[in-house]
């Protein structure tokens, strides 16, 4: 296995269970080497069932924090919504190589079971063949913020606005005295630290918090819907193959399911069936996400307020959020403009950053 990520490590527990000898190779010095402790979300709406019995289904313990969020206070350009599901609409996971992030969680499963993670040892191929969960190779989204101590209340909020993060959302999460605020953008990447700062105000003046020895972070996430995860005897999974919710950059349970698919093809000796496997999971949520993405993106102001009052209708978020995830008629006919657009949007990105990178 490459990279010891959730992805990897889901990989290795999986092929563990199967009785096979399992070596992961991290170039990071530890797991989480990304993150900062920083708050997640686990998403739980693209299924009927629960993402935490999914997991455990698939043998992987929740040893890790997760908080379950049931209530949401979401910010329009003009109003304020609070939504609430009987079930969580996500759980909060944090990042890192902390105590109780999912990363050193993972980390503690695999290594109670005997698998060998080598840590600081890069491998450029795997001769013999395996998984690779090396993380993500373009930047479609980039997340800038902050985390922090805070005496304020637990919650999770969040806007869509294009003042704080274009064509992507804002965030404030809190729990037990922890604190994460940070906008997800989409565009406009080079003013990043603009939009970071317009979004600490923003939640400062509508929520209320105060930040107590805060420390930065950044990331950058990519997304696509490969053609197949496998590259002769190499079967890719997470972000390394493209396995990322393009509408809000949720991407932790793809990464297991898909590493779990993945080692579960490796053991069986049926290389060939991990693309059928992730495509049958995984292949209609992120081409709808695609769709998603695509119509996010063209909605503006107007559009992410009409979002707003479509949530504001429902009994349930969380199922309306399960339909706009669904497959359907519609999205399979959309989704090669919406691909194509996409595509286009991530050149003009590259060429805008071109003077800021090169030279």
């Amino acid at each position: 296995m490459l990279g010891a990520g959730p992805a990897g490590l889901a990989a290795a527990l999986t092929a563990n269970r199967a009785g096979r000898r399992v070596i992961v190779h991290e170039r990071s010095s530890e797991v989480g080497h990304r993150f900062h402790d920083d708050f997640q979300g686990l998403e739980n709406w693209t299924t009927d069932g629960d993402v935490i019995d999914e997991l455990a289904g698939l043998g992987i313990e929740p040893t890790f924090d997760h908080t379950p969020i049931r209530e949401a206070v979401v910010f329009d350009p003009r109003r304020v919504h609070t939504y609430r599901s009987p079930r969580p609409l996500f759980y909060l996971v944090r990042r890192g190589a902390r105590e109780g992030t999912l990363d050193s969680s993972l980390k503690a499963q695999a290594l109670a079971r005997g698998i060998e993670i080598r840590f600081g040892q890069a491998r450029p191929h795997l001769p013999e063949g395996g998984v690779v969960a090396e993380g993500p190779h373009g930047s479609d989204a980039v997340a800038l913020g902050y985390v922090f101590a805070t005496q304020a209340a637990d919650g999770a909020f969040a806007a869509m606005s294009d003042h704080l993060a274009p064509k992507g959302y804002a965030y404030l999460l809190v729990v037990q005295g922890q604190a994460t605020v940070a906008a997800c953008m989409f565009d406009d990447f080079h003013n990043k630290q603009v939009y970071l700062e317009r979004t600490v105000a923003f939640f400062r003046e509508k929520v209320g918090f105060d930040m107590q020895n805060p420390r930065r972070f950044g990331g950058a996430g990519g997304f696509d819907v490969p053609q197949t995860g496998r590259r002769g005897d190499l079967l890719f999974v997470g972000e390394a193959a493209g396995f990322q919710d393009a509408l809000w950059g949720f991407g932790m349970r793809y990464a297991m399911l898909s590493g779990t698919l993945a080692a579960r093809s490796l053991v069986s000796g049926r290389l060939e069936d991990y693309d059928r496997l992730w495509e049958k999971r995984l292949g209609g949520l992120l081409r709808t996400g695609i769709v998603n993405r695509f119509m996010y993106g063209k909605l503006g102001a107007r559009g992410y307020r009409g979002l707003a009052w479509l949530l504001d209708r429902t009994a349930d978020p969380r199922s309306l959020l399960g339909r706009l995830y669904r497959p359907s008629l519609l999205a399979r006919l959309l989704y090669p403009i919406a691909r194509q657009s996409v595509r286009s949007s991530r050149r003009a990105s590259l060429r805008r950053r071109e003077p800021h990178t090169t030279g």
